[in-house]
């Protein structure tokens, strides 16, 4: 197994286990907002989800998958691998369908991020994405917008988006460095890594039944001149922002009710888990570049030494071009967990980040319900019914749980469906990579036998 493998490995423990998806994994549709009550609690998923999706069902002690030995060979959807052959992992892949996709006509909003432009002027550079939008929703005036943005542009939406639905899990932004003074941030795989983050940020947003409304989104994606519009007061905006405050201060809450602090205790694990395998996956890639360094030098070797040998000249160029084929794939391997592991990871610790902000904020407004309800019990005042104070606080509280279980709910969804993706990825490119070593070396058996025959 290579280290790239054991990283995936590392992963399906993490995460509790895995199934497998072919292809671009679609995200959920969005039909319009949707009544809180009848978005089901995440804790609670149905025994058919669990069926098809048992191995990343989220668990706060993260139980380990069980054995291979344990499983029956067969896919998540029911296919049965045939193991007498190694066939072709792409062929695999394809047999391989997502049992939760959802037909996509049901989504009225489709946003891209692509074409990224460097800007030089005189006193910064920076990078602006083209935002594509198609609806065919009543609220947008055209059916069509293309609007070029910056990276603060998206950071200045999350930051509306945090104001105006705090009650809701806002997806995360990439980091503004992923390693400061060292990464190049105006470098092509820099960009094209951000543009993707950013791609997925927007379609997140898009596919969310509320958040999707907002309108500060529905300003990003229509605005001509957005810095305009940051500089006018934002007067039409924060409706949810306005109702809902929290104070920080004088309230502590007792403690959480179950379903949250098993919520909690499960984020916690999970951001540990990822964090872990972050940082050793990061190992991984610098000793695959260092040992690519050593087999790029160790090839040609063999060609200046089959000028010296002319009865194993053949054999010696055969090697040589062997180790150069290995090499070219090992760099292919290891420029996809660069580029398409890594990212996955580092989202996905965000993203539990930006869902304990919000269990912080509910934990706040319960805080300050419990508060409420122990002055008026102090009082002992003789009421026929609570405050109207303290019934809004109530409201609150329910307005935040009902919120977070939903979002809970479409966080694991999508957590599951881009874990597949990444984990069955991670394994057909493992499989191309030991398959074109195969062919390489074997390529090179015909030429010995021939030398020996000759003799």
């Amino acid at each position: 197994m290579s280290a790239a493998a054991a990283a995936a490995a590392a992963v399906v423990a993490a995460t509790g286990g895995g199934g497998g998806g072919a292809g671009t994994a679609r995200a959920l549709p969005s039909s319009g907002p949707q009544s809180l009550r009848d978005m089901p609690h995440p804790l609670a998923a149905s025994s058919s989800e669990e069926a098809a999706a048992d191995l990343l069902t989220p668990s706060p002690d993260l139980q380990l998958p069980r054995s291979l030995a344990e499983k029956d060979l067969s896919l998540p959807n029911g296919t049965p691998v045939d193991t007498s052959s190694p066939a072709s992992s792409s062929s695999l892949l394809n047999r391989l369908q997502l049992d939760d996709d959802l037909d996509g006509e049901m989504r009225d909003l489709f946003v891209t991020v692509d074409d990224p432009k460097k800007h030089v002027c005189t006193m910064e550079t920076y990078i602006t994405y083209r935002v594509t939008t198609k609806t065919t929703r009543a609220e947008f005036d055209l059916p069509e917008y293309s609007m070029r943005r910056r990276y603060q542009d998206f950071d200045w939406l999350r930051n509306k988006l945090e104001e105006s639905q705090p009650t809701h899990l806002i997806p995360p932004l990439p980091e503004k460095f992923v390693v400061k003074g060292v990464v190049d941030r105006f470098s092509e795989e820099f960009v094209e890594t951000r543009r993707k983050a950013l791609d997925k940020f927007l379609k997140r947003i898009a596919d969310h039944p509320v958040l999707s409304f907002n309108e500060h989104f529905h300003v990003f994606l229509t605005a001509k001149d957005l810095n305009a519009y940051k500089k006018q007061g934002m007067a039409l905006l924060s409706k949810m922002g306005e109702s809902v405050k929290y104070v920080t201060g004088s309230y502590k809450l007792r403690s959480r009710p179950l379903e949250f602090a098993a919520i909690g205790d499960y984020l916690d694990t999970f951001s540990l888990k990822l964090g872990t395998i972050d940082r050793i996956a990061q190992r991984i890639i610098k000793e695959e570049v260092e040992y690519l360094v050593e087999v790029r030098e160790y090839g040609p070797i063999y060609s200046t030494w089959s000028a010296l040998e002319s009865e194993l000249s053949e054999p010696l160029e055969g090697v040589s071009a062997c180790i150069g084929n290995c090499s070219t794939a090992l760099e292919e391997l290891s420029e996809d967990m660069t580029e398409d592991f890594l990212p996955v990871l580092r989202e996905y610790i965000l993203y539990s980040e930006s869902m304990k902000n919000v269990l912080k904020k509910r934990d706040q407004v319960q805080a300050e319900y419990e508060a409420k309800l122990e002055a008026v019990a102090f009082k002992r005042e003789d009421r026929p019914k609570l405050p109207a104070d303290v019934e809004k606080c109530q409201d609150r509280v329910e307005c935040f749980n009902a919120d977070l279980k939903a979002d809970m709910d479409r966080w694991q969804n999508n957590k599951r469906q881009d874990f597949r993706q990444l984990l069955m990825g991670m394994a057909d490119k493992n499989i191309q990579y030991y398959e074109k070593c195969l062919t390489a070396w074997e390529s090179i058996i015909p030429l010995l036998q021939d030398k020996s025959e000759t003799k």
